[in-house]
Parts: C-alpha cells; sequence; structure tokens
C-alpha cells in the first residue's frame, strides 16, 4: 500500500504542472481579455473610456506581458503565497470570492452523496436479488428516466409545479429573511427544508447509474460459484448476499467517494442557476462569460487538482476495501 501511494504521489506532480499550463492556455484561448469586454460594453452603452485608466489596469495585471510571463506570475504566486490573484469582475481577492460560497457547496455535495448512496443501495440490491420481478421493472423504469433526464430539466419542472399548484418558489436555499442573517439554529433548520430539492435534482441522474452498476454488479457475482458454495453449505440467503456477493460489488459505491470533491467547485452549475443557488457553479460561469482570467483559471484549476486528488483517495479506498487490487499494484 505504501508503494502505491508513493508512486501515485510522484505521479501527481507531473500531471498537476500539465494540468495548470493546459488551464492557462484555455483561459487564454478567447480573443481579447476581460478589458476588452468592459472596453466594448461601456462603448455600446455609449459611456466615456478612459485609456489611462485602462492601460493602468493592464500594467498592474500584466495584460500587456507575454503569454509564458502570465503564467509565471499566476502560478508562482499560487504556488508560493496560495494567492489566486483578484478577479476582475468583482475587484475582490479570487480566494475570498471561492471560500465564500464553498461552505454551501460542500453541504449539499455531501448530502446529495450521503442520500444517493441511501436509496441506491437497497434498491440495487432488491433489483438484483428479484431480478425480472415488477419491482424490478419498476426501478429500471425509474432508472432509466433518471438518466435521460438533463438534470436543469427536472430543475425547471420541480420550479414550474412548486409555482403553479403550490404558490411557492424552490429557488435559493435560505428563505429571505433567513438570507443575510446570522447562523443560528433557526437558519440551519431553514436550510434543511430547502436544501432537499436540490439534493433531489442533483442526485437524480448519480443515484440512477448507481442502481443500474450496483444491479449488474451483483448479478455477476451472485452467478459466481462461491455463492453457490455457500448454498450447499446452508447458509442463511440474506447472509450469504450481504456477507460476498454485495461486499465485491460495493466498488462503484467506493469509487464515486473520490467524486465528492470535483464536485465542491463544479457541482452542477445549470442546477444552481436555474434554482438560484449561491455556490460555486454560478461563479465559474460569470467569470468565464466576462473572461475574468484569475478568477476562471482559479476554479479550473482547483476543479482539476480535486479531480486528481478524488481519484487518488479513490484508489486507495478501492485498495483497502478490496485486497486484489493491492495485489496487483503491489
Amino acid at each position: 500500500m505504501a508503494k502505491l501511494v508513493i508512486r501515485r504521489l510522484i505521479y501527481m506532480v507531473p500531471t498537476m504542472f500539465a494540468i495548470s499550463v493546459v488551464t492557462f492556455l484555455i483561459i487564454q484561448l478567447p480573443p481579447g481579455d476581460f478589458l476588452s469586454t468592459y472596453i466594448a460594453e461601456l462603448s455600446s452603452r455609449g459611456d466615456a473610456v478612459d485609456t489611462r485608466l485602462v492601460e493602468a489596469l493592464r500594467e498592474r495585471y500584466g495584460l500587456n506581458d507575454p503569454i509564458y510571463v502570465q503564467y509565471y506570475q499566476w502560478i508562482s504566486h499560487i504556488v508560493l503565497q496560495g494567492d489566486f490573484g483578484d478577479s476582475f469582475l468583482y475587484r475582490r481577492p479570487v480566494a475570498d470570492l471561492i471560500w465564500n460560497r464553498l461552505g454551501l457547496t460542500i453541504a449539499l455535495a455531501v448530502a446529495t452523496l450521503l442520500v444517493s448512496w441511501a436509496i441506491a443501495f437497497p434498491i440495487g440490491v432488491y433489483s438484483a436479488v428479484k431480478q425480472h420481478s415488477a419491482g424490478d421493472y419498476a426501478f429500471t423504469f425509474i432508472g432509466f428516466l433518471g438518466l435521460a433526464t438533463p438534470n436543469f430539466l427536472l430543475a425547471l419542472i420541480f420550479v414550474w409545479i412548486s409555482f403553479n399548484y403550490f404558490g411557492q418558489s424552490v429557488g435559493g436555499l435560505f428563505s429571505p429573511e433567513f438570507a443575510d442573517a446570522a447562523w443560528n439554529l433557526g437558519k440551519v433548520l431553514d436550510l434543511l427544508s430547502h436544501v432537499w430539492v436540490p439534493v433531489l435534482i442533483i442526485g437524480m441522474a448519480g443515484t440512477a447509474s448507481l442502481i443500474r452498476v450496483l444491479r449488474a454488479n451483483l448479478l455477476d457475482e451472485l452467478r459466481k460459484p462461491y455463492v453457490t458454495t455457500a448454498r450447499a453449505k446452508g447458509l442463511p440467503e440474506w447472509r450469504i448476499i450481504l456477507k460476498y456477493p454485495v461486499r465485491m460489488a460495493l466498488g462503484p459505491f467506493i469509487s464515486t467517494a473520490g467524486w465528492l470533491l470535483p464536485s465542491l467547485i463544479g457541482g452542477e452549475v445549470l442546477v444552481s442557476i436555474v434554482i438560484g443557488l449561491d455556490t460555486t457553479g454560478p461563479l465559474l460561469v460569470e467569470a468565464l462569460i466576462s473572461q475574468d482570467m484569475y478568477l476562471a483559471g482559479s476554479f479550473i484549476l482547483i476543479l482539476a487538482t480535486l479531480t486528481v486528488i478524488g481519484t487518488l483517495l479513490s484508489d486507495l479506498l478501492l485498495a483497502w476495501w478490496d485486497p486484489r487490487i493491492r495485489y496487483a499494484e503491489g
């Protein structure tokens, strides 16, 4: 296990360097920059453009420097100082903008993951054990429906039903009276009363996918000789299923734990925009539209970094859960 960890950590260094380069190049690909977009917007409104101010901003943010110089300044500040730069759009440090929204995003991602596991596990086991039953067909139909329906469309349906039939809005994570209030028991309870809607919408496709994968894996395990041998020894059916096949089929549940980290930043961007959630997703979209280089680049870099770390954690959890993986890696 130690060799596996060391080898993966060594691989992460060149991987993260390549990711940082590609991230910066992607941000630089669109023509122009934030100041060009800002000038065009002022001109379209007929407002005067202070050229001296524009040149001062270009000099301040190093936009006149060659691209490799801009990259070096950006990545060196992040690595050596933990400074992600300042947002052009919000005129605030990028780190403050990200961390201010990260708490709610973490809560939403964790709640979605736990609910997905809690729903997918019993349904997946039931569908495999009761293959071709009426319940199996019903859950299969619901699962395919969940996989085929885009989350943002599901969010629009929820918003329409809630407004037309119940006269209520499902937007946001807090009621108006708690939106700017300090954290207390009332605000926590208000959050719990609102969070179930985005959790249900965001977790729909993931839950359906987990059900299908767990069902398929468990069906494969139930047909193996060791299950037949256990039954021949007279072991109770529930014990045979839970102790052996289910354990071997739980790989997808273990691996999805690593998906949690990148989802903290990316999340479901379109769902957050439709429902009006103050998470990190809408902030990333605004940064990309306005060509806010440091804000968008930091988002993409953090998302890629969390993806790499999440993949490492998933591999380690799978190696701990299944000794065959440790043997293969050793």
